[in-house]
Protein backbone atom coordinates (compact mmCIF):
# COMPACT_ATOMS: atom_id res chain seq x y z
CA UNK A 1 0.00 0.00 0.00
CA UNK A 2 1.21 3.57 -0.61
CA UNK A 3 2.72 5.39 2.35
CA UNK A 4 0.26 8.31 2.16
CA UNK A 5 -2.22 8.06 5.00
CA UNK A 6 -5.15 10.21 5.98
CA UNK A 7 -7.94 10.08 8.51
CA UNK A 8 -11.68 10.11 7.94
CA UNK A 9 -14.03 11.08 10.75
CA UNK A 10 -17.67 10.01 10.81
CA UNK A 11 -20.14 12.82 10.21
CA UNK A 12 -22.83 10.53 11.59
CA UNK A 13 -24.11 6.98 11.86
CA UNK A 14 -26.85 4.88 10.28
CA UNK A 15 -29.56 3.76 12.73
CA UNK A 16 -31.20 0.85 10.95
CA UNK A 17 -33.52 -2.04 11.76
CA UNK A 18 -30.84 -4.21 10.09
CA UNK A 19 -28.67 -5.38 12.99
CA UNK A 20 -26.54 -8.09 11.34
CA UNK A 21 -24.75 -8.39 7.97
CA UNK A 22 -26.75 -11.52 7.13
CA UNK A 23 -29.98 -9.45 7.24
CA UNK A 24 -28.79 -6.84 4.75
CA UNK A 25 -29.65 -7.09 1.06
CA UNK A 26 -26.70 -6.65 -1.30
CA UNK A 27 -28.12 -3.40 -2.75
CA UNK A 28 -30.65 -0.90 -1.46
CA UNK A 29 -33.05 -1.61 -4.31
CA UNK A 30 -33.25 -5.29 -3.29
CA UNK A 31 -35.68 -4.82 -0.42
CA UNK A 32 -33.67 -2.63 1.96
CA UNK A 33 -35.61 -0.71 4.61
CA UNK A 34 -35.51 2.95 5.49
CA UNK A 35 -33.23 4.06 8.32
CA UNK A 36 -32.26 7.15 10.26
CA UNK A 37 -29.02 8.92 9.49
CA UNK A 38 -27.96 10.65 12.70
CA UNK A 39 -25.53 13.48 11.97
CA UNK A 40 -23.18 14.58 14.74
CA UNK A 41 -24.87 17.54 16.49
CA UNK A 42 -21.85 19.81 15.89
CA UNK A 43 -22.28 19.25 12.13
CA UNK A 44 -26.08 19.58 11.96
CA UNK A 45 -26.06 23.01 10.28
CA UNK A 46 -24.40 21.28 7.31
CA UNK A 47 -27.81 19.74 6.58
CA UNK A 48 -29.35 23.16 5.82
CA UNK A 49 -30.73 23.19 2.30
CA UNK A 50 -31.98 19.59 2.28
CA UNK A 51 -35.72 18.92 2.01
CA UNK A 52 -37.98 15.90 2.22
CA UNK A 53 -37.99 14.20 -1.18
CA UNK A 54 -34.41 15.18 -2.06
CA UNK A 55 -32.21 12.49 -3.56
CA UNK A 56 -28.82 12.21 -1.86
CA UNK A 57 -25.75 9.98 -1.89
CA UNK A 58 -24.72 8.72 1.54
CA UNK A 59 -21.06 7.68 1.70
CA UNK A 60 -20.44 5.08 4.40
CA UNK A 61 -17.45 3.25 5.82
CA UNK A 62 -18.11 -0.49 5.85
CA UNK A 63 -16.54 -0.96 9.27
CA UNK A 64 -17.07 -4.75 9.28
CA UNK A 65 -15.67 -5.34 5.79
CA UNK A 66 -12.50 -7.23 5.01
CA UNK A 67 -9.73 -5.03 3.60
CA UNK A 68 -7.47 -7.79 2.27
CA UNK A 69 -9.68 -8.94 -0.63
CA UNK A 70 -8.54 -8.16 -4.17
CA UNK A 71 -10.48 -10.80 -6.16
CA UNK A 72 -13.81 -12.45 -5.51
CA UNK A 73 -16.79 -14.12 -7.11
CA UNK A 74 -19.35 -11.29 -7.58
CA UNK A 75 -22.40 -11.74 -5.33
CA UNK A 76 -20.66 -14.84 -3.87
CA UNK A 77 -21.77 -16.76 -6.97
CA UNK A 78 -19.09 -19.40 -7.68
CA UNK A 79 -20.36 -19.73 -11.27
CA UNK A 80 -19.13 -16.19 -11.95
CA UNK A 81 -15.35 -16.04 -12.56
CA UNK A 82 -13.09 -14.39 -10.01
CA UNK A 83 -13.18 -10.65 -10.61
CA UNK A 84 -11.02 -7.80 -9.35
CA UNK A 85 -12.71 -6.13 -6.41
CA UNK A 86 -12.62 -2.69 -8.07
CA UNK A 87 -14.87 -4.07 -10.83
CA UNK A 88 -17.51 -5.08 -8.26
CA UNK A 89 -19.78 -3.48 -5.67
CA UNK A 90 -18.46 -5.72 -2.88
CA UNK A 91 -18.06 -4.06 0.54
CA UNK A 92 -14.83 -6.08 0.99
CA UNK A 93 -12.08 -3.89 -0.51
CA UNK A 94 -8.93 -1.99 0.51
CA UNK A 95 -10.95 1.14 1.40
CA UNK A 96 -14.46 -0.07 2.18
CA UNK A 97 -16.50 2.96 1.16
CA UNK A 98 -20.18 2.45 0.39
CA UNK A 99 -22.23 4.66 -1.94
CA UNK A 100 -25.94 4.68 -1.22
CA UNK A 101 -28.36 6.61 -3.44
CA UNK A 102 -31.34 7.31 -1.16
CA UNK A 103 -34.29 9.65 -0.75
CA UNK A 104 -34.85 11.88 2.28
CA UNK A 105 -38.15 10.76 3.80
CA UNK A 106 -38.19 12.92 6.96
CA UNK A 107 -36.03 15.54 8.65
CA UNK A 108 -35.88 15.90 12.45
CA UNK A 109 -33.14 18.26 13.63
CA UNK A 110 -29.84 16.48 13.05
CA UNK A 111 -31.54 13.29 11.80
CA UNK A 112 -32.58 12.35 8.29
CA UNK A 113 -34.94 9.42 7.67
CA UNK A 114 -33.60 7.97 4.42
CA UNK A 115 -34.25 4.97 2.26
CA UNK A 116 -33.91 2.50 1.00
CA UNK A 117 -30.47 1.73 2.48
CA UNK A 118 -28.78 -1.63 2.99
CA UNK A 119 -26.27 -0.42 5.61
CA UNK A 120 -26.52 -2.09 8.99
CA UNK A 121 -27.12 -0.33 12.29
CA UNK A 122 -24.07 1.58 13.50
CA UNK A 123 -22.46 1.99 10.08
CA UNK A 124 -20.34 5.17 10.08
CA UNK A 125 -21.28 7.87 7.55
CA UNK A 126 -18.29 9.76 6.16
CA UNK A 127 -20.12 12.15 3.81
CA UNK A 128 -23.49 13.17 2.39
CA UNK A 129 -23.83 14.64 -1.10
CA UNK A 130 -26.80 15.89 -3.09
CA UNK A 131 -27.71 14.19 -6.34
CA UNK A 132 -27.36 16.89 -8.97
CA UNK A 133 -29.96 17.15 -11.73
CA UNK A 134 -28.75 15.76 -15.03
CA UNK A 135 -28.42 18.22 -17.87
CA UNK A 136 -29.69 17.40 -21.34
CA UNK A 137 -26.03 17.19 -22.50
CA UNK A 138 -24.95 14.52 -19.95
Amino acid sequence: MPELEFTLYPVGFVRSPLKHLAEAPRQGNEGAPGAWLEVEPALAEGLDGFAVGDKIIVVTWFHLARRDILKLHPRDDKTIPLTGVFATRSPDRPNPLGLHPVTILEIEGNRLKIGPIEAIDGTPVVDIKPVLPQSADS
